[in-house]
């Protein structure tokens, strides 16, 4: 049983004529490096980074006293009335409004804390696999603010439209947060009307929960409760501790869009006659340019296509392969959802069978993971390498993979836009 609870948020202290915090807003931690600390906290001292980004980068724990630091300045924040805690526990519906390519979406989302559990032993799930990562740096923050200061995103499936339908419809007129940041919008309203939380609260039980994005965040979830226990035994079971800040939203949500992440081999040459000697795959030259165009062709060759270029070709090539059941001898612990992924194909096969041996004599293939197809054609050219880009997974793909208790290979979903940091901290005394 899934189960999620409404909280008092501590957030920036919003009045009826000023709701805008755009000055204020961050992108996630993860994504920021020093130079980036440093513009936002001169376009506004008071920043979220001030806080949420203590030591860069965030790979590993700094010295202590820069977490000190933000405790105190959330403490001071607090008592001079920058920050604020809200009285009445409540959900906070949250949405973004962006546009990508020439569409207009608007993703509908809330905050709530979210109980909880190791992986796999409820209904709260990884959705992919991730590259283990440091999560002292976050601990440790965790341990000297007493909050969460970032969410985890959780999709679940509402194919009915329940659970956003019913706190849809008990938004006050006024949202009580905006800002506009990279050009995407976000609004938060507080709902605390009772009745409808504990609806939310019935309609959410049943409904598994699929991390979208901040595995590590809710692995420190868990080493922080622990710690706790450890500091002060078992606790009471509705113990902030034993919950986690999460923005949870529809896997049917028309705002839930995903994008790929494409794959760049630096100094390895894949030349379109490799591929075309080996008997298993289909490769044929597409007819358009543009990375951004080559994506769009790839949908009229199939779930399993994806496209490469390299210096030494002219143009984009698309591979995929003959059979559509190549995978199933080579990764029979896998679902079968699993095995027709354009990206299983790509790991599993093209570069585990066909390019490592051929080009690395063996030895390990080193991937970059960059998001935006442009940018990893450039990396590709100037480092004399080859780019793989993927189509973008669909929804049905991933409830197909995730319901047959499988995970997504690694970088599979790029879910646009991040969200934003600085609307809600969850605190976690009692």
């Amino acid at each position: 049983m899934s189960t999620i609870r409404p909280f008092t948020a501590i957030r920036y202290t919003t009045r009826p004529r000023n709701r805008d915090i755009s000055t204020r807003l961050s992108p996630p931690y993860d994504v920021l490096d020093q130079a980036d600390k440093d513009r936002f906290l001169a376009a506004d001292p008071k920043n979220f980074v001030a806080i949420d980004l203590p030591h860069t980068p965030p790979k590993s724990a700094g010295p202590p006293e820069v977490y000190e630091n933000s405790r105190r300045t959330m403490s001071w924040w607090l008592a001079e009335g920058t920050l604020t805690r809200d009285e009445l526990p409540m959900i906070y519906v949250y949405h973004q409004k962006f546009r990508y390519g020439d569409k207009a979406y608007t993703r509908k989302m809330f905050f709530a804390r979210l109980r909880l559990e190791p992986f796999g032993t409820g209904t709260v799930f990884p959705h992919e696999h991730t590259f283990g990562g440091p999560k002292e740096d976050r601990l440790c923050l965790t341990k000297a603010c007493s909050a969460n200061l970032s969410p985890i995103f959780g999709l679940y499936e509402d194919a009915r439209n329940e659970v956003s339908r019913l706190l849809e419809s008990k938004l006050p007129a006024e949202p009580i947060a905006t800002g506009k940041l990279d050009g995407v919008e976000n609004y938060m309203w507080g709902v605390s009307a009772r009745e409808a939380i504990d609806e939310a609260i019935r309609l959410m039980a049943p409904r598994p929960i699929y991390i979208a994005d901040g595995h590590h965040r809710y692995g420190t979830g868990m080493l922080h409760r622990d710690w706790l226990i450890g500091e002060r035994g078992e606790l009471p079971p509705e113990h902030p501790a034993n919950f986690v800040l999460c923005v949870f939203c529809a896997m049917e949500d028309p705002g839930l869009l995903i994008l790929p992440t494409h794959r760049v081999l630096s100094g390895v040459v894949v030349k379109a006659a490799m591929l075309q000697s080996d008997p298993q795959l289909e490769v044929r030259q597409l007819n358009v340019s543009g990375a951004e165009a080559v994506i769009t062709a790839l949908r009229n060759s199939g779930p399993q296509a994806v496209a490469f270029h390299s210096p030494a070709e002219n143009g984009y090539f698309m591979v995929r392969p003959k059979n559509p059941d190549l995978l199933d001898k080579l990764e029979p612990d896998h679902s079968p959802a699993w095995r027709r992924l354009g990206l299983a194909f790509l790991h599993a096969y093209l570069l585990n069978k066909v390019i490592t041996p051929q080009l690395c004599g063996g030895s390990e293939l080193a991937v970059q993971y960059i998001k935006s197809a442009d940018e990893a054609v450039a990396a590709a050219d100037q480092s004399q390498g080859t780019v793989f880009l993927p189509q973008p997974n669909t929804m049905e793909e991933l409830r197909s993979v995730c319901g047959a208790g499988d995970l997504m290979p690694h970088k599979s979903t790029y879910f646009y836009p991040k969200l934003a940091s600085g609307l809600v901290i969850n605190p976690l005394d009692e």
